[in-house]
């Protein structure tokens, strides 16, 4: 299995909130991949970009209860939610940048094109950009649709979404969205007088485009297995496993880890230690959830002699029952 890393134990002691880890992880978190051309797409805001280079820690423990308080993630009805929330969150308090809209609905005579999750700007750059965020978990297929490393491969934990899919929709609609003419009319009005005051044709010059998808791509015990194309070096990795291959891999390891179970929204940091139970503690209840939901289940192992966090998804011996069909290419 593979490590969280450093950047997984992030404030995980130094910040009891599990908000501020989250933010914590999101901020060191790398992209699963980058977009290939013909799309001019931006990575993720980098931490030197939100000025908090120097300054990171202090930043988190100073963020306003209120802040707080409207992240609880207790209050998101979907992790897609919750995480948006923490990137208004980023984009509005960093130092270095501003949050100009959020959820800017395009519409053509009345029918919605579509949405902009977000557009930011910086302290020394008065044009905005436009910010797409997703976070995806997605778990590989050694048997599956395409070549071994298609996309088409990495699967959403329901079967109902993939990283082809979500790419496909990324490249074909949200990210192109943004430069349509309805988009740039939207926003020409809705940027003037607050912000930049230009024309459309003029945004449509000055718009940049990024895209934030952080996440992790979980890696099957059982077989080897490339990682996707276009996956990024440095991307979070886990390990998934069948449950009848659960004693198997608990004998492989040499260290006794300990375990919590994660409960959406908070898939993101690891939890405090003392949300760690010793694994036959553990175990009953988190293989109910799998027979009784037939779901798979994430947790965390953390073994602490090394002082180091793994994540493994435990899956129903006959998932996935469905696998998405690959995006057809137009």
């Amino acid at each position: 299995m593979l490590n969280e890393g450093v950047d997984g134990a992030l404030g995980n002691e130094e910040l009891s909130s599990t908000v501020l880890r989250d933010l914590a992880w999101l901020i060191a978190t790398h992209d699963l991949v980058e977009l290939p051309p013909p799309i001019p797409c931006g990575g993720r805001p980098t931490i030197k970009e939100l000025g908090l280079e120097q300054a990171l820690l202090p930043w988190l423990r100073q963020l306003g209860r209120p802040s707080l308080i409207a992240l609880n993630g207790s209050r998101a009805t979907r992790m897609g939610h919750y995480h948006e929330r923490l990137w208004h969150t980023l984009l509005d308090h960093a130092p270095n940048t501003r949050l100009l809209a959020r959820n800017v609905r395009i519409t053509r005579q009345r029918n919605t094109l579509g949405e902009l999750d977000m557009l930011y700007r910086t302290r020394d750059n008065p044009a905005p950009v436009h910010l797409e965020v997703a976070i995806k978990f997605y778990l590989g297929l050694p048997e599956g649709p395409g070549a071994a490393t298609s996309q088409s491969r990495w699967i959403g934990p329901g079967g109902l979404d993939s990283l082809a899919l979500k790419c496909g929709h990324l490249r074909r609609h949200q990210l192109p969205l943004s430069t349509t003419a309805p988009a740039l009319e939207t926003l020409a009005h809705w940027l003037a007088p607050r912000d930049i005051g230009v024309s459309s044709q003029e945004l449509g010059e000055q718009l940049t485009q990024r895209l934030a998808m952080p996440g992790v791509l979980y890696y099957p015990w059982h077989a080897a297995m490339p990682a996707p194309e276009g996956a990024t070096a440095d991307h979070r990795r886990g390990t998934w496993c069948y449950l009848r291959d659960w004693p198997a891999l608990a004998a492989s390891v040499t260290e006794r880890p300990e375990m919590a179970w994660l409960e959406k929204p908070h898939w993101l940091a690891p939890p405090l230690h003392s949300a760690f139970r010793p694994m036959a503690e553990q175990l009953p209840a988190i293989f109910e959830k799998v027979h009784t939901w037939r779901s798979p289940q994430q947790v965390m192992l953390y073994y602490p002699q090394q002082q180091r966090y793994e994540r493994l998804f435990l899956v129903p011996d006959n998932w996935p029952r469905q696998v998405p069909l690959p995006p057809v290419v137009r």
